[in-house]
């Protein structure tokens, strides 16, 4: 009985540090995402730079391998800068037909964080709220 059980023991052993031996090299060559890291956060704020700036609100935006984050429309955000291949100030409307007033009141936003792998750093000023609303998309609609 003595005997059976020292040999159970043994064999048990054995078999934790085989499978500890072939799981470890495995594990380690595998790839962690199939995805390159896409998350920014962006902000909106008061002032004439992000540096001086007063910031109102801020977002964060995750794009792959799903949209999230707490920008409230997360899909069309990434939609955009997906159509921008990440460059936010691609995803701009130069069109709104907007009428805004002549008022200096300036308007700053901001994209920080990594697209596909890539950093992401965007700054932009305007006039004022008005010619902000008018010009941003989906990216900076919230």
């Amino acid at each position: 009985m003595r005997r059976s059980t020292a040999m159970i023991a043994c064999m048990a052993g054995t078999a934790v540090g085989l499978v500890a031996l072939t799981a470890g090299p495995a594990a380690a060559s595998e790839p962690h995402s199939l995805y390159s890291p896409s998350a920014v956060v962006l902000t909106v704020g008061q002032g004439e730079s992000a540096a001086t700036a007063a910031v109102e609100r801020a977002v964060t935006l995750t794009c792959k391998p799903t949209a999230g984050g707490t920008h409230p429309d997360a899909k069309a955000a990434c939609a955009d800068l997906e159509r921008a291949h990440g460059q936010p100030a691609l995803t701009l409307n130069d069109d709104s037909g907007r009428v805004c007033p002549r008022i200096y009141a300036p308007v700053t936003v901001t994209a920080d964080g990594v697209w596909e792998g890539r950093r992401v750093s965007y700054e932009q000023t305007f006039a004022n709220n008005c010619v902000a609303h008018s010009r941003v998309s989906h990216l900076f609609d919230f």
